[in-house]
């Protein structure tokens, strides 16, 4: 059941933490940084607020971001061991129903963008099927470092809204 904002607004920061501290994958210490930046007079206002915590909080803790979040119809989902809102993105992407020789070609990409960029493929699964993700990794691959990280964080704020959109009242 989502919260309104006035609700979040009014939570400790335990409490802020227990509502939105999945909004950003295995992360919720930018959730704890956030609250004290109190109170946030839209679900927008709020967002920017979490964006720019993760923006401030400089390359180590950036990548720890990237590198929290799990390898696309990877190993862990085959074996149900995604976080809830992990597990529904990726069915939402049909990523649940694939075919062997799918899973096979999810499999070497992941592995491929791993070994290119140190961190795992992030992509907004919610607004993309199977298969543009599948044609997103080729191009992406051919991206530098630098670039993917600024991507996988752009992927990563948009993941943060959709998940804030469901856990907050407009």
């Amino acid at each position: 059941m989502p919260l309104s904002l006035a609700a979040l607004n009014g939570l400790d920061r335990a409490g802020f933490v227990g509502a939105i501290g999945h909004v950003f994958e295995h992360s919720p210490h930018f959730a704890a940084a956030a609250w004290e930046r109190r109170p946030f007079a839209s679900r927008e206002a709020l967002h920017a607020v979490l964006c720019a915590t993760v923006r401030e909080a400089g390359p180590d803790a950036q990548l720890a971001l990237i590198r929290a979040h799990p390898d696309l119809a990877g190993r862990l989902a085959r074996a149900g061991q995604l976080g809830a809102e992990s597990t529904g993105e990726q069915a939402a992407a049909g990523l649940d129903a694939l075919s062997a020789e799918e899973a096979a070609r999810f499999d070497g990409f992941n592995a491929a963008y791993r070994e290119r960029f140190g961190f795992p493929f992030v992509i907004c699964a919610r607004e993309n099927r199977k298969e543009a993700i599948l044609a997103a990794f080729p191009a992406r691959l051919a991206h530098t470092r630098d670039h993917e990280i600024a991507t996988a964080l752009a992927e990563i704020e948009q993941i943060a809204w959709l998940r804030l959109a469901d856990a907050v009242e407009p």
